[in-house]
């Protein structure tokens, strides 16, 4: 068989076989309603409690603050809402032109209703003018969302700073941190200006359709659905029990590694990086050069496409993302590469290599070796390279 080589975990990653282990048990011999009270449901909220107590330690917030959702997405968009519903007065919204669909697209739709929203600007290295923020909040701001890391440049924002900024202001602040947990710390003991937290399983190595919603102690809450009383009455629905059990072994198992990707994991991206640099003609990385997250690069080729590239390397064993999509026939730049200025030509020639712990240097070596020659091959049969090439 051809070996394989994973490099999308951005996009979800590898359920950890410990974490699957936990959460069998609870799909057939435990299979109570956490909510009754007999035996059966008894020892099934037990362990639902151990999974709360052990998202918080990773977060190092209380068990009362971690409310157990379907996924990043619903957590983002019950946020928003709360934070609209607490306050219906305060009809604007600040996020930046970088979010990930769950926030951008809820809040263009939110624009649609007769909200008010500003999406900040970023500049070429995909960050943040903080004045420009301070200058947008206003007495009608009702919140504040602004990712922790980005999902396609791994760009991680200033959000103890941003936090204050929001704080100073008079608004409440909510973090998309999907792509934070697991590879940078989170403290929010020590980020005590965030109101609420968006988190997905399946972005730390836990199943997917199980997500996480912090929600800071004190912090007006109203939600997004209407039921019974789980979740503290936060957010009703039986739960997904086998699933929750899984994404609280996954938190501390992305706590305990927490060092491995913080140096490991970053020196294979770090060399992967290099080695492309040197390589490759005309390429360029995008986004900050040391602040982002330490698994991530999102690097462009001039004179090629995205999708090209992806096609060629999946032929090769070799899984990874681009930043430009495929729609309706016509290739459209990333919403992020766009927003941060990256010229056309490098745009649409993007990709995204994303690692985990599970990833070895033979991966490395396997994307050194087989990456350079594509790119050479589609530069040769790319109409904008013959034009580079040849004398007009």
């Amino acid at each position: 068989m051809k070996r394989t080589v994973y490099a999308d975990n951005n996009a979800t990653t590898k359920v950890d076989e410990r974490v699957v282990e936990e959460m069998l048990p609870y799909l057939s011999e435990y299979y109570g309603n956490p909510s009754s009270m007999h035996l059966f449901g008894g020892q099934v909220e037990k362990k639902l409690a151990e999974a709360r107590e052990r998202v918080a330690t990773m977060l190092n917030a209380e068990p009362t603050e971690i409310v157990f959702t379907s996924c990043g997405t619903e957590s983002d968009n019950m946020a928003i809402h709360s934070a609209l519903m607490s306050a219906p007065e305060k009809r604007h919204i600040i996020t930046t032109k970088v979010e990930h669909p769950a926030i951008l697209n809820y809040c263009k739709h939110l624009s649609k209703r007769g909200y008010g929203v500003t999406f900040l600007s970023v500049d070429r290295q995909g960050m943040l003018d903080l004045n420009e923020l301070y200058d947008s909040i206003g007495d009608e701001t009702a919140i504040v969302s602004i990712m922790y890391a980005n999902n396609e440049t791994g760009v991680i924002f200033p959000i103890d700073e941003i936090g204050k900024i929001v704080k100073e202001k008079g608004s409440v602040f909510h973090t998309d941190a999907v792509q934070a947990a697991g590879k940078i710390p989170l403290d929010l003991q020590k980020s005590d200006t965030i109101d609420f937290l968006a988190l997905s399983g399946h972005k730390f190595h836990a199943p997917k359709g199980v997500g996480i919603l912090y929600v800071r102690r004190g912090t007006k809450f109203r939600p997004l659905l209407i039921g019974g009383h789980q979740e503290r009455g936060r957010r009703p629905g039986t739960e997904n029990t086998a699933s929750i059990i899984a994404i609280g072994k996954a938190a501390e198992l992305a706590q305990a590694s927490l060092h491995d990707e913080l140096t490991r994991v970053k020196a294979m991206r770090d060399r992967l990086e290099q080695e492309l640099l040197a390589r490759i003609p005309d390429s360029v990385v995008n986004g900050h050069p040391t602040l982002r997250t330490p698994n991530t690069l999102n690097i462009s080729f001039k004179y090629v496409e995205g999708e090209a590239i992806l096609l060629m390397l999946s032929e090769q064993g070799i899984a990874a993302s681009s930043g430009s999509a495929c729609t309706s026939g016509s290739l459209e730049p990333s919403h992020v590469l766009r927003a941060m200025g990256v010229p056309f030509t490098y745009s649409h020639g993007s990709l995204r290599l994303s690692l985990s712990r599970f990833n070895t240097e033979a991966d490395i070596d396997d994307i050194i070796e087989k990456l350079p020659p594509i790119i050479q091959r589609l530069r040769e049969i790319s109409p904008f390279g013959r034009e580079k090439e040849e004398p007009k």
